[in-house]
């Protein structure tokens, strides 16, 4: 880094950890809204929606995947900012997970235990796992847009984060169509977000030097 470079960002310091937040959510919230474009124009939201979320499954899929990009994102506030803890408000993913592993816990108890695979693997696994890291394509790049602005500690975590933050957006987005309900499916968003988490991570390596 060259020495104007330095001076420049230890000016800045104290207006970047109050400006990133505000851009970090802004490229959230407008890569979210692209996602959600996307779905409508393509596979729309699924048919019988009003009566579906009328079921414990459905609320408890998109409660879920809602609240994992609500904390996720929280993440990549941090991600960005210089010495500031992260591993804190990773725990509160916790919450989220527990969530889907009641759901899970549930099922295996209401479910015969011949239905269990089929329950897993439901109808549209493999889309599954292909479309939620779609759907998180124009959030990532906001979110590495955004965090460019910042000065991440370890430029391929503060990706990996803001990946993880724009999988569990994509997941979110995605369950107001997935027709799979069963928790046990779940487990197929969670291979979707891994995707987008990897991607955002290498990205991070490459976009997010300092």
């Amino acid at each position: 880094m060259k020495t104007e470079d330095l001076i420049r960002l230890m000016a800045e310091d104290r207006e970047r950890p109050v400006r990133l937040p505000r851009r970090v959510f802004a490229a959230l919230a407008a890569g979210g809204l692209m996602s959600v474009i996307l779905l409508l124009v393509t596979i729309g939201l699924r048919p019988g929606l009003d009566a579906a979320l009328a079921g414990w499954r459905v609320e408890l899929k998109i409660t879920a995947t809602a609240l994992m990009a609500f904390f996720a994102l929280r993440l990549a506030f941090a991600a960005g900012i210089p010495g500031e803890p992260w591993s804190r408000r990773a725990l509160w993913l916790v919450l989220p997970m527990g969530l889907i592993g009641a759901g899970i816990l549930a099922d295996l108890t209401i479910l015969p235990s011949s239905e269990w695979k089929a329950a897993w693997l439901g109808r549209h696994a493999a889309f599954c796992v292909f479309f939620i890291p779609v759907l998180s394509l124009s959030p990532l790049a906001l979110l590495i847009a955004a965090l460019r602005h910042g000065a991440p500690d370890h430029p391929g975590l503060a990706g990996g984060l803001a990946g993880l933050a724009a999988g569990c957006l994509g997941a979110a987005i995605y369950a107001w169509h997935c027709p799979d309900d069963s928790p046990l499916f779940v487990t197929w968003y969670l291979i979707g977000i891994a995707l987008s988490t990897t991607a955002g991570a290498l990205a991070g390596r490459r976009l997010l030097v300092w």
